[in-house]
C-alpha cells in the first residue's frame, strides 16, 4: 500500500473519531438534562472511574497511560458540555496544584486560583466553586499540614484524588554558568538538593511562595532562574534550562478535590478518617485494632495537633474500603467506643498511578 493511500485511511478514520466525539457530546447532553432533573451533580467520580478502569482493561496493546491521558480529556469535555463548572485551586497559575485541577477538570472549566487552602475551602462551602483541588502529600516530603488541618472544622468531603508526577525544571533564559540566582518554592528546593549542589554550587538559592511566583520573578531578573514547571516557561517567557532536575524519579504529589456530596461505590475505594483518642496509655491501639479484627488495610496514618488544648492530637487516617461496606461501619463503629470524636471525610475512587 502507498503511502499516500495509508495516510487517507488515517484521516478518514480521524474523521471517524471526530464524528464519534461529537455523538458522545449530544448524548452528554441529554444525560445532563436527566441528571438535573433527580438533583444530580454534573461531576460523578465513582462513575468517571468505572468508565477508566473499564476502557484499561480493553486496551490492548496501547499503553495504559496514553489510554487514561486520551478519555481522561474526552470525559472532561463531555462533562464541560454537561454544565459549566467552577474550580477552586491553590495557585497562582502554572503551579502544580494548577495542573492537578487540570489533569483532573479539563481546559474547559472556570478554574479560580487562591492564595491559601483556607481560601479554597471557604469558596466551596459558600458555594462560589463546584469543588477545589488542593495538595495533601508528596512522596518525598509529606504531609500538607494545612490541608489536614482544615478537615478539622470544615464539613466539606473528599471525592476525589489526584495523582500527578512532579517534573521540575530550570527555567532561564541565561545559560546555567551565568546564573547567580535561583527562585522557588521551598519543598521544590528540597526536592532538587542533589541536582542543585552539582550543577549549580555557587547559586543563591531565594525561597518564594510558590514556583509559578519564581518563575515570574526570573523573568524580571536576567541573571536568574527558576525552579518550576514546563508550564511556568511558556507563561513567562523562558527557555527551559534543564528538565527532571527532581533527586527522585518517583516524584508524586497527591491532591484531592473537595465538595459537598458523597461518592457511590466502585469496588476499589479508599476512605479518609480522623479522630481523637484520650491522652492515655493503650488508647491509641485499642482504636486501631477494628482495622486489623475487621481485615481493613490502612495506607496512611498522620498525627496533628488539636489545636483546641495542648498536647492533644488528632489522627488522620487513610484506608482501603467504601464507607457503606460492611466491614467498615462495624470498623468505624467499634473504633468509635476508644475515640473521643471519629469523622469521616470522605470514600473515593482510588487513582492508581499507570506507568504500563
Amino acid at each position: 500500500m502507498a503511502l499516500e493511500e495509508k495516510r487517507k485511511k488515517i484521516d478518514k478514520i480521524d474523521s471517524e473519531i471526530l464524528s464519534l466525539l461529537q455523538q458522545r457530546l449530544r448524548i452528554a447532553k441529554k444525560i445532563a438534562k436527566a441528571k438535573a432533573e433527580k438533583g444530580k451533580p454534573v461531576f460523578i467520580p465513582s462513575r468517571e472511574a468505572d468508565v477508566l478502569n473499564s476502557l484499561l482493561r480493553k486496551r490492548g496493546n496501547i499503553p495504559a497511560k496514553s489510554v487514561k491521558s486520551v478519555f481522561s480529556e474526552i470525559i472532561a469535555m463531555t462533562r464541560a458540555a454537561e454544565k459549566p463548572m467552577a474550580i477552586a485551586y491553590l495557585g497562582p497559575k502554572t503551579t502544580f496544584t494548577h495542573a492537578a485541577a487540570l489533569k483532573k477538570f479539563g481546559p474547559t472549566v472556570e478554574l479560580a486560583a487562591h492564595e491559601s487552602i483556607p481560601s479554597v475551602f471557604n469558596s466551596v462551602e459558600k458555594g462560589e466553586a463546584d469543588y477545589g483541588v488542593v495538595p495533601i502529600e508528596n512522596s518525598i516530603e509529606g504531609t500538607v499540614s494545612h490541608t489536614l488541618d482544615m478537615f478539622l472544622d470544615s464539613n466539606l468531603n473528599i471525592v476525589a484524588e489526584i495523582m500527578l508526577d512532579v517534573k521540575h525544571c530550570i527555567l532561564s533564559n541565561r545559560p546555567l554558568s551565568k546564573i547567580k540566582t535561583v527562585y522557588s518554592h521551598p519543598q521544590a528546593f528540597a526536592q532538587c538538593r542533589k541536582w542543585l549542589s552539582k550543577n549549580l554550587p555557587n547559586a543563591e538559592f531565594v525561597e518564594t511562595s510558590s514556583t509559578a511566583k519564581a518563575a515570574e520573578l526570573a523573568s524580571k531578573d536576567r541573571e536568574s532562574a527558576a525552579i518550576a514547571s514546563e508550564m511556568a516557561a511558556e507563561e513567562y517567557s523562558l527557555n527551559v534550562a534543564a528538565k527532571s532536575i527532581e533527586d527522585h524519579s518517583s516524584n508524586v504529589t497527591r491532591f484531592i478535590v473537595i465538595g459537598k456530596e458523597h461518592n457511590s461505590k466502585t469496588g476499589k475505594d479508599k476512605t479518609s478518617i480522623l479522630f481523637s483518642v484520650q491522652h492515655k496509655p493503650g488508647a491509641l491501639f485499642n482504636a486501631l485494632q477494628p482495622f486489623q479484627k475487621h481485615g481493613l488495610n490502612m495506607t496512611k496514618i498522620e498525627s496533628r495537633p488539636a489545636r483546641k488544648k495542648l498536647w492533644e492530637v488528632v489522627f488522620f487516617i487513610d484506608f482501603e474500603g467504601f464507607r457503606e461496606d460492611e466491614a467498615v461501619k462495624k470498623a468505624l463503629s467499634e473504633m468509635a467506643e476508644h475515640c473521643l470524636f471519629v469523622k469521616v471525610l470522605g470514600s473515593y475512587p482510588e487513582e492508581i498511578s499507570v506507568s504500563w
